[in-house]
């Protein structure tokens, strides 16, 4: 049992930041991870100033599906969050707009009562996005500050306005950010290759969940045994003895994400695999999250498909608080073969042997995030959700989606919630 403590800070800005603390929340008192937005006793201006925040980015994820004026809107408010390029190699310390914009909310207060409230009992402080940890270094936090970053690339606002001077130790996903990092001017020592932190009720303490559920994965996803015939010594390897059967059919599931984004997408699909569903061929599990209008427009949907029939291979996953949304999420993750998502932080669930059709990105980071699951061979760019019922059958015959599932499981970081407690347990000092 981990005996370490520390403050696990997210916003609640969508799911990213919150499922990223839901995953170390084992660090912190009473398992329980904090809002730096949301949280008894913040003072109204700063309310204000993170309600903005939110709800701007809410209302561009959900107006991009406008038609044409939807992709000319968030066109230009994606390149407030713009990634330079890597290449050429050359340094990117000096502060962009979007830094000494934050900088200068945070010098006029932004953030000093939360930092304060934090202070009456200093504990090491872990921040799944990167504004709160500025504030702590700003407002002289105590304790050791960590910053976990839940994208295959960042932009320069995730560094300070000093980087060189720096004491914040970042807890990198992937060997890109990494080194984007250095180029942000912040310095090797206080950044760590971690990987993305994953559930660990998903991994177990030796990956034998993850193994176990894999392996019952292949079975469903190469249904003509094409992969397993031509890489029968790879799979026991690192599986050992596939089952026989997977004891559920073909399961697939959508997560629409906090801002709802997704939802046309669930519907669609839904329709177009109606009959597979009646026939108990598939089923379908639908992360509706906490939004009460996403639950009850899948609900609506079903009964007018008149589907009564066939609500067992149809699930719809919510949760009336966050932690009871997260867990069933977590949960249902071990029952499903294929995951579609934007690409978002739950790129990284390729990991536990889940290959990924990928939505749409939203924003600058998610772009990234897709390039690296298909460079990875992890995942897959979505077709049309309305012709799913064909094109995603035809992967499966190739063997395409169990041979991504393996390459996710052996290539991707799977331990990152284990190697970051074990990081705040060294009590590196970044003082």
């Amino acid at each position: 049992m981990n005996t370490v403590k520390a403050w696990v800070v997210a916003v609640s800005m969508g799911y990213g930041h919150q499922r990223t603390a839901h995953s170390v929340r084992g660090l912190a008192p009473e398992n329980r991870f904090i809002n730096a937005n949301d949280y008894p006793g913040i003072p109204a201006p700063d309310r204000r100033k993170w309600e903005g925040s939110k709800n701007f980015y809410e209302f561009i994820s959900r107006f991009k599906r406008t038609p044409i004026i939807g992709n000319v809107v968030f066109s230009l408010f994606n390149k407030l969050l713009k990634i330079a390029s890597f290449y050429p190699q050359h340094d990117l310390s000096r502060p962009d707009a979007n830094v000494r914009h934050i900088a200068n909310f945070i010098k006029r207060g932004w953030g000093k009562h939360f930092i304060e409230t934090l202070k009456k009992q200093p504990l090491p402080m872990i921040a799944t996005f990167f504004v709160p940890a500025l504030m702590a270094e700003f407002y002289d936090y105590p304790e050791n500050i960590y910053c976990i970053v839940p994208d295959a690339d960042i932009a320069r606002s995730w560094a300070p306005l000093m980087p060189h001077s720096s004491r914040i130790h970042y807890c990198a996903p992937s060997e890109r950010v990494v080194e984007r990092l250095k180029q942000y001017g912040i310095p090797p020592k206080h950044v760590s290759l971690t990987g993305y932190p994953l559930p660990k009720e998903n991994i177990g303490k030796q990956d034998e969940i993850a193994r176990s559920d894999t392996a019952r994965r292949i079975v469903n996803l190469d249904p003509e045994g094409v992969y397993r015939r031509e890489y029968a010594s790879l799979i026991k390897e690192y599986l050992g003895t596939l089952p026989k059967n997977a004891g559920r059919p073909l399961t697939i599931m959508i997560s629409i994400g906090g801002a709802g984004a997704q939802t046309e997408i669930g519907i669609t699909v839904m329709r177009s695999l109606k009959e597979k569903l009646r026939a108990g061929e598939v089923r379908l599990f639908l992360g509706a999250g906490m939004k009460e209008s996403v639950r009850t427009r899948f609900t609506n949907e079903l009964t007018r498909l008149d589907m009564g029939d066939c609500r067992d291979n149809v699930c719809i996953v919510t949760g009336d608080t966050l932690e009871t949304y997260f867990n069933r999420f977590n949960e249902a993750l071990r029952e499903i073969d294929i995951l579609w998502t934007k690409p978002s932080e739950l790129s990284f669930y390729c990991a536990l042997g889940i290959p990924i059709v990928i939505a749409p990105p939203i924003g600058a980071q998610e772009d990234y995030n897709k390039e690296w699951l298909l460079r990875l061979g992890a995942g897959m760019s979505a077709e049309n959700p309305l012709h799913v019922n064909e094109w995603l059958f035809d992967a499966l015959k190739t063997g395409w989606f169990a041979e991504a599932a393996m390459q996710g499981f052996i290539e991707a970081e799977r331990r990152g919630t284990f190697n970051i407690e074990k990081l705040v347990s060294q009590k590196i000092s970044t003082v």
